[in-house]
């Protein structure tokens, strides 16, 4: 980790800003700052000044721009819930719960392009027919 940002208390609920935080995730910071730009959601606002201020913060302390970072870990988090009461009905009262968000963001430096290893190093190779039954060739000779 890099440079770490945390925004508190969003005004908007959790299942909303993840699935714009599920569009950048693992993303890097120009691409994702792109997307975040063309996106028409409310949480896009918040979540590009957090990255921002990440990518600030990385850049301050580190000397890193933000070419060299990629978002290594983001997630939503439930806030509290503000609770206030609608009248109803019949002289009811319902409750409406405000949810609030907290977004944790994390940034980290692209690896270089090192060749990496084969993951199938020491295995053996499948071939097609295991675990499947052959069929017969229409050349054999039945008895």
């Amino acid at each position: 980790m890099v440079s770490r940002a945390i925004a508190r208390y969003i005004r908007i609920s959790t299942r909303k800003t993840g699935n714009v935080l599920d569009l950048v995730r693992g993303k890097s910071v120009v691409k994702a700052e792109t997307i975040l730009d063309t996106i028409n959601k409310r949480p896009a606002i918040y979540i590009k000044q957090l990255l921002r201020s990440a990518s600030d913060s990385a850049e301050k302390r580190f000397k890193l721009s933000p070419a060299e970072l990629y978002i290594s870990m983001v997630k939503a988090d439930k806030g509290p819930m503000l609770k206030r009461y609608r009248a109803a009905t019949m002289g009811r009262a319902t409750m409406i719960k405000h949810r609030t968000t907290h977004v944790i963001l994390e940034l980290d430096k692209i690896k270089s392009q090192e060749p990496q290893e084969d993951k199938t190093g020491n295995r053996k190779q499948r071939t097609g027919n295991i675990g499947k039954k052959q069929k017969r060739s229409s050349t054999t000779v039945r008895g």
